[in-house]
């Protein structure tokens, strides 16, 4: 680190002009952050890592090496990114023809984690505390707190906040068996209680 920033940035990482990065980001080997990103707080962008321009991280977002985060993505707080994971951007892409101007969007909410090597397909958001299994590949909405694996994606489950399976009795009600807290489902969806 030196005086003029807050955050660490390798010797071989570039670091394009209208970046916004936040305090004790470290950005690791080989990666590249184009312009305009916004990167939040206490980040981790590991290894030959490519953020595209105006991509947006929230705070404590993990990235690991060999993935790229293409224009229309955003990832809110504590996103957990698994080596060589894959997003994508244009729908139906073609070397001859342009489509800059037709990137989908694809969020990724709070807490969610996407394993090694599975690929989301654009326009498709990732919910909150949801867990993507590695190798999957997401074609659909994936709701908070779901568990999906395979190709294409399916949801084989719920997950806590904590990453453990939900085993949800006839009450439907659930516990998590680390954090103690207690989840419901109903009507389809999962959320935490309080």
């Amino acid at each position: 680190m030196d005086s003029e920033k807050n955050y660490f940035a390798h010797t071989s990482s570039y670091i394009d002009e209208g970046c916004n990065i936040g305090e004790g980001t470290k950005i690791w080997h080989f990666s590249h952050i184009m312009k305009d990103c916004t990167i939040g707080k206490n980040c981790n962008i590991g290894q030959n890592v490519v953020i595209s321009p105006r991509v947006i991280l929230g705070n404590n977002v993990k990235i690991q090496n060999n993935v790229s985060v293409y224009t229309g993505v955003t990832c809110d707080d504590d996103v957990f990114l698994g080596p060589s994971m894959v997003f994508t951007n244009v729908i139906n892409p073609r070397s001859a023809v342009n489509r800059r101007d037709s990137y989908l969007r694809t969020k990724v909410g709070k807490g969610a984690s996407i394993g090694a090597n599975a690929t989301i397909v654009c326009g498709n958001d990732i919910g909150k505390y949801s867990f993507i299994g590695a190798g999957a590949v997401v074609t659909k909405n994936i709701p908070d707190y779901a568990l999906v694996v395979g190709n294409p994606a399916k949801q084989i489950g719920w997950i806590s906040e904590y990453g453990h399976r939900l085993n949800f009795g006839n009450d439907g009600t659930a516990i998590c068996p680390e954090s103690k807290e207690q989840y419901k489902l109903e009507n389809g969806k999962v959320s935490k209680i309080s």
